[in-house]
């Protein structure tokens, strides 16, 4: 018989220790948190800081206390190529600190500064999203090299920009190379440009006049032996050892009439300088009247029109169908097609064809400027340049501008506009500005002007306007030398374009970058080139029959 005081003593027993067992809760998920600010240098909400100082402060601020011993594995801070960068942490409380990297950075130069989602909290919560930042430091303000006088400074540029134009000179031919990478392929216009910087050269003494002498006949040789003109105009490109055709394009495979007029501006020039009455001297100049007479400018009228075409191509015609109108680089062709000895055209080309009957005009004001012609805000400043490497614009006129002030309101205006720099690049300034075609990290190579800026700084378009702004353009001057010369003065002068807001800087040197430099320093110091070519007899008759007025004509 079963015990009932123990049956109830039992059931009593296991009735209470059932109740007092301890009650299993789920784990407590420990909360995400936020990021709630970050700033460099005080700056904040920006994917990409700008100018920022190398030795720069880092603060974070987040919605809760940060586990200190997970911030070295989560907040990493590289270089561009992915170097990590050691930094020093300083805490506020746990929720704010600064980090500053160990050394100073380099000037110049892009971070990344990345932190990760494994971010925890004191709490053992994670940070909700990863983020990045990217910044670039500023420009090193010290010089880096020393001073010396504005005409040593002038001196330099020229003599070191002119070995694109000698010790790069292509060895068959004497021409320019179209850039310093482009092999055989040289090119008509710069060589034109190169033919006036040699003649700069002879005549300041930084090459002999034997040798200028020589290499200019070298050139003139080779066109006149070895090159096919086109009713006497050459391609834009030729092939420098064997003086074949280089198609610029599929159609372009023939005359070029604005890289020929480059090429006769400056064959012009040396014709006039090159005036002993010796057998070397004479020979070049009976071979430079040779193709300059043989240019067939009224072919280029295709069938008699008001107007000139850019090209024709001996198996395309004239499918290019590229008028030249203005404004823009090639007033220089109608200038000389009018002074031709052989077939000069009628004034109502220039006036019909080239000036529109007058829609080249402008007479709008940009920055307080008006000018006289050409588009909004002036376009590349090359269109003041290339033509005026030759031509005098100093009291020129005709029925549509004064091209002084022309050329001065364009300079000055696109001046102005890197100066305003209403884009925020960054390394515009008053002493940092010249925006025309040349190389482009972005584009390739591109027509940079005010109504086509993408931060891309152009040092020959500053340089070559010395003529027209020359405070303006020696402060620009001093400021790529001094400032930037660890990073764009390089074996034949400066480089052809660079990107501050990028941290980008060209490797390649274009002739007709180059040449410009040389020309218009040369013209701005002693008119050599404007006088030369506005020395020619048949210039001063073409540009009057045009309708032009000068003191030079």
């Amino acid at each position: 018989m079963k015990n009932p005081l123990l049956i109830s003593c039992i059931f009593i027993f296991l009735s209470c220790s059932k109740s007092s067992a301890p009650e299993i809760k789920p784990p407590v998920t420990p909360p995400n948190f936020n990021l709630s600010l970050l700033s460099v240098n005080g700056a904040t909400s920006q994917t990409i800081y700008r100018g920022v100082p190398v030795a720069p402060s880092i603060a974070f601020k987040f919605s809760t206390k940060i586990d200190r011993n997970s911030v070295a594995g989560s907040i990493t801070l590289k270089d561009n190529t992915g170097n990590a960068i050691n930094y020093v942490i300083n805490y506020d409380n746990d929720s704010m600190f600064l980090i500053t990297p160990s050394l100073p950075l380099t000037y110049l130069a892009k971070y990344i500064l990345s932190i990760s989602a494994g971010l925890k909290s004191t709490a053992g919560g994670n940070l909700n999203s990863s983020s990045e930042i990217s910044f670039i430091t500023e420009l090193d303000a010290s010089d880096k090299f020393q001073r010396i006088s504005d005409g040593a400074l002038l001196d330099l540029i020229q003599t070191q920009t002119l070995k694109y134009f000698t010790d790069f000179a292509h060895p068959v031919s004497g021409m320019a190379r179209e850039r310093n990478s482009s092999g055989d392929v040289v090119t008509t216009g710069g060589t034109g440009f190169g033919v006036m910087s040699i003649i700069s050269g002879v005549s300041r003494n930084f090459i002999s006049r034997t040798d200028g002498l020589n290499l200019i006949t070298k050139i003139v040789h080779f066109l006149k032996t070895k090159c096919t003109p086109y009713h006497g105009a050459f391609a834009h490109w030729i092939n420098g050892s064997t003086g074949a055709t280089v198609p610029f394009s599929q159609k372009d495979d023939g005359a070029d009439l604005v890289e020929t007029s480059y090429l006769m501006q400056g064959l012009l020039c040396a014709r006039q300088y090159f005036n002993l009455n010796n057998t070397a001297e004479t020979n070049l100049r009976d071979d430079i009247n040779t193709l300059w007479n043989a240019v067939e400018w009224n072919w280029f009228r295709e069938n008699n029109q008001n107007v000139l075409y850019w090209h024709w191509s001996p198996n395309y015609n004239w499918d290019m169908n590229f008028q030249i109108k203005g404004w823009n680089e090639a007033l220089i062709v109608y200038a000389l097609a009018a002074s031709s000895n052989t077939d000069s055209i009628p004034r109502i080309v220039y006036h019909n064809g080239w000036a529109s009957n007058g829609t080249i005009k402008n007479g709008n004001s940009y920055y307080g400027i008006q000018l006289p012609l050409g588009p909004p805000q002036g376009g590349p400043l090359f269109f003041a340049h290339y033509s005026f490497l030759g031509i005098n614009p100093t009291g020129l006129s005709d029925a549509y501008a004064n091209y002084f002030s022309q050329n001065t309101a364009h300079t000055l205006i696109n001046y102005n506009y890197c100066k305003a720099n209403p884009k925020n690049y960054y390394g515009y300034s008053d002493s940092c500005w010249g925006l025309t075609a040349s190389d482009d990290n972005i584009n390739n190579y591109s027509a940079h002007a005010p109504d086509n800026d993408d931060g891309v700084i152009s040092p020959t378009a500053a340089i070559s306007s010395l003529p027209y702004a020359p405070t303006e353009s020696m402060n620009a001057l001093k400021f790529f030398y001094y400032k930037l010369g660890d990073k764009i003065w390089k074996e034949y002068g400066f480089i052809d374009a660079f990107n501050l807001n990028d941290i980008w800087f060209a490797n390649s040197f274009l002739a007709i970058d180059q040449g410009p430099e040389i020309i218009m320093i040369e013209n701005y110091r002693s008119g050599l080139l404007w006088n030369l070519f506005m020395s020619c007899p048949e210039i001063k008759r073409g540009m009057k029959q045009l309708g032009f007025q000068s003191p030079n004509l």
